[in-house]
């Protein structure tokens, strides 16, 4: 064996896994296709659950002391507020939405990794796996095997380790493109606020991102392969506030993307497991996927340490039954965001009569902010649930063109 477990994918969900694994005291081998800094999907919302769960792992508190702490998200018609949604009063560490870009999150879980001895091995990419009754082998682009008991396949979209399992990815893909920005804005956009405008033109996010930028989706018939300044401009005008439009003064990064709404069929396949966007895609409307994929990673990890320090494998089993569901009720919930915000004009004020009044209703803001901030996942199953025995020697050292990997928010 080369290692117990074989990581292919080094995105936010790979690198997770391999710090839980690693400080878990597992030998751990993490490959990715993409030279460093080659990844273009960028999701910039990390919620509540996700520093909760992450906080053991010694990144949590640099993060939060890094990013953007927001403590609402609302939606809005242009400059009407329909459903306020706040996290100030979440029982949690972490009582917001932080704002972070992907690139920094990667760089924190990469340095805890490093820190705990591992590292990347890139560009390596994963060609096809094999698996039989006493592990997997990965063959690599250049012939070299990787062999191990355990792989997870946290390589996104089109992931290799979910196609040579043959795990089916049911679902499809919205009519839609989507556009993604960062930019720095002058106008009526606050800075301590996540807002997801609808319109009759269709969504936008605008939410606030680390050194004074504003990160940009929006749903498109059709995007420019490079968004421009122009592009992202009549987005906010015909989509965002109207009593003090935002400007936008610099277009710092932008890109555009086709957004898949698929779950795969099975999270485990004897020795293959998923995590990520290897095993579910969607909407970003509600900023949901990378903080999904970062929860399997931690579950994953933890039960893989468990199971290969002598534990019974039905763990992995319940790992696969539990997170499936849990990702069916994010897709769903993205979903309705989406079909909320792109309904027909004819529609439009009907939908906003019906969501002003349940904002109204305290009960409803309490259920979106549980089910945003994540939460609702937080109770974990009791055939997964950490006992006394799995976190001993856990080092808690943290405080309290793409169509690939995109969830963008």
């Amino acid at each position: 064996m080369n290692a117990e477990v074989l990581i292919v994918g080094a995105g936010p969900a790979g690198l997770t896994a391999a710090v839980v694994l690693a400080q878990r005291g597992r030998t751990v081998v993490i490959v990715d296709a993409q030279p460093e800094g080659a990844n273009t999907s960028r999701a910039a919302v990390v919620h509540s659950r996700t520093l909760e769960v992450l906080e053991p792992y010694g990144v949590a508190g640099k993060m939060a002391a890094h990013g953007v702490h927001t403590p609402v998200f609302t939606i809005r018609d242009r400059d009407k507020v329909l459903v306020p949604v706040p996290f100030d009063g979440l029982p949690t560490a972490y009582p917001y939405t932080l704002m972070i870009s992907q690139a920094d999150t990667e760089a924190y879980l990469l340095a805890r990794l490093e820190e705990l001895g591992g590292k990347v091995i890139r560009p390596a990419r994963v060609t096809t796996v094999e698996q039989d009754a006493d592990g997997v082998t990965a063959v690599l682009d250049d012939g070299e095997r990787i062999r191990a008991a355990y792989v997870i396949g946290a390589d996104g979209l089109h992931s290799t380790v979910r196609q040579s399992a043959g795990i089916g990815f049911t679902g499809g893909t919205y009519a839609e493109s989507f556009v993604l920005a960062d930019v720095r804005l002058t106008g009526g956009v606050p800075r301590n606020e996540v807002i997801l405008y609808f319109s009759p033109a269709g969504l936008v996010v605008v939410a606030p991102l680390p050194g004074g930028l504003h990160r940009i989706v929006a749903t498109v018939d059709e995007a420019p392969k490079e968004p421009g300044i122009p592009f992202v401009q009549h987005l906010l005008d015909t989509r965002g506030p109207e009593a003090e439009p935002a400007r936008v003064e610099e277009l710092v990064w932008s890109s555009r993307f086709r957004v898949h709404h698929r779950i795969a069929d099975t999270y485990r396949q004897g020795r293959v497991l998923l995590a990520g966007d290897a095993a579910h895609v969607h909407s970003p409307a509600g900023g949901q996927g990378m903080n999904l994929g970062i929860d399997d990673a931690v579950h994953l990890g933890e039960a893989l340490a468990r199971v290969l320090g002598g534990e019974p494998g039905d763990l992995l089993d319940a790992y696969a039954a539990t997170r499936r569901p849990q990702a069916e009720q994010v897709v769903a919930l993205a979903g309705r965001l989406t079909a909320l915000a792109t309904a027909a004009s004819g529609r439009r004020v009907l939908r906003n009569l019906a969501l002003a009044l349940a904002g109204r209703i305290p009960a409803v803001r309490k259920r979106l902010a549980w089910q945003l901030s994540g939460l609702n996942r937080r109770q974990p199953m009791a055939s997964v649930a950490r006992t006394p025995s799995s976190t001993s020697g856990v080092d808690s050292t943290g405080s309290a063109d793409s169509d690939s990997r995109a969830n963008a928010c």
